[in-house]
């Protein structure tokens, strides 16, 4: 009877300990995270720019809909290449996600001759979250009124053809490349560190025009301070509906010029944190408060999902290729 007891107590306590183990495994997040650890949204620009408008947006409606902390990593520095350098290490349990712009993952990988980050090998789109519209814009005071006189300006002023950007060896250089081509007058990007000093160099005539994120211009435009000549892609902006696109006006090479903010994770995330991720964001993008929120700040949302990204993104490779090897143009840093 001893033996039995024993047998009885023993099997009752292999049983409480796998109940255990089976309640701890349930509670804990898929891929090992700690569940009370912050969700980190890692930003590779400073405080106050479109990017980062997204990131707090979301932020703030991540923790209403999951009850989750969530932080906000402003990272800037190397064109966000730090940003991406500590999002690619971050452990592979969905608790840091990099939120970034299209051109390091389609632009970048053909412009530098080394990168500490393979795009398809360590990263994992999450989700497509906003289309950035881009614009090009002169100070307000400049005497052309549209994209057409400051063509016949600078015809006129071959050795004025300066453009003012906020990073070299991205999508508007080589839109501004392609424009130089289509209009036949030399054109020298100028490289500016951020939208800010653009806007004020801009705003004070010292450039003739520049080409920045609509989210970065469109308060100025507002305020009468910069006039909005064009806009890119291939239809005009529900914000700007008076302004033409630079195809419009005859200017090639601003067609696939908007960028794009997406989600990603580390590669070696598993499947089912990825698509939980994917869902909270999608529907943190998808809510109407937030739409007009960044509506308001020049954002597009789009709220795809991450294998939609991941096309996007390869399509975009595809078209670029060409027209950044014809270039021949290399990143010095």
């Amino acid at each position: 009877m001893k033996t039995v007891r024993k047998q009885i107590v023993r099997a009752a306590t292999v049983a409480a300990l796998m109940l255990g183990l089976v309640h701890a495994h349930a509670q804990a997040p898929a891929g090992g995270a700690d569940a009370k650890a912050p969700l980190k949204l890692i930003v590779g620009f400073p405080p106050g720019g479109p990017l980062d408008t997204l990131a707090r947006a979301l932020a703030e409606q991540l923790r209403t809909t999951t009850g989750e902390t969530v932080l906000v990593e402003n990272k800037p520095g190397a064109s966000t290449r730090i940003s991406i350098d500590l999002a690619k290490r971050a452990p592979a349990d969905g608790k840091t996600v990099l939120l970034a712009s299209s051109a390091p993952f389609i632009i970048f990988p053909m412009t530098y001759k080394r990168l500490d980050y393979d795009v398809e090998r360590d990263f994992v789109p999450v989700a497509h979250l906003v289309n950035v519209p881009t614009v090009v814009s002169t100070s307000s005071s400049s005497p052309y009124q549209n994209i057409g006189q400051y063509v016949a300006w600078v015809r006129a002023h071959p050795d004025r053809g300066a453009v003012g950007l906020t990073s070299l060896g991205g999508l508007l250089h080589f839109s501004i490349l392609a424009m130089s081509k289509t209009i036949g007058v030399p054109l020298n990007p100028v490289s500016y560190k951020g939208g800010a000093p653009l806007a004020t160099d801009l705003v004070g005539g010292h450039v003739p025009i520049g080409t920045d994120a609509l989210a970065s211009q469109l308060e100025l435009h507002r305020a009468g301070r910069v006039r909005i000549l064009g806009v890119s892609g291939t239809r005009r902006n529900r914000a700007l509906p008076d302004v033409p696109t630079l195809k419009e006006a005859g200017i090639d090479g601003f067609d696939h010029a908007n960028a794009w903010y997406g989600a990603y994770v580390p590669a070696g995330t598993p499947p089912a944190v990825v698509q939980r991720l994917e869902r909270a964001f999608i529907a943190a993008v998808s809510q109407p408060h937030v739409q007009a929120q960044l509506t308001r700040a020049g954002l597009e949302p789009t709220g795809w999902d991450g294998a939609t990204a991941g096309k996007v993104l390869r399509a975009e490779r595809t078209f670029w290729r060409p027209i950044v090897e014809a270039s021949g143009f290399k990143s010095e840093e």
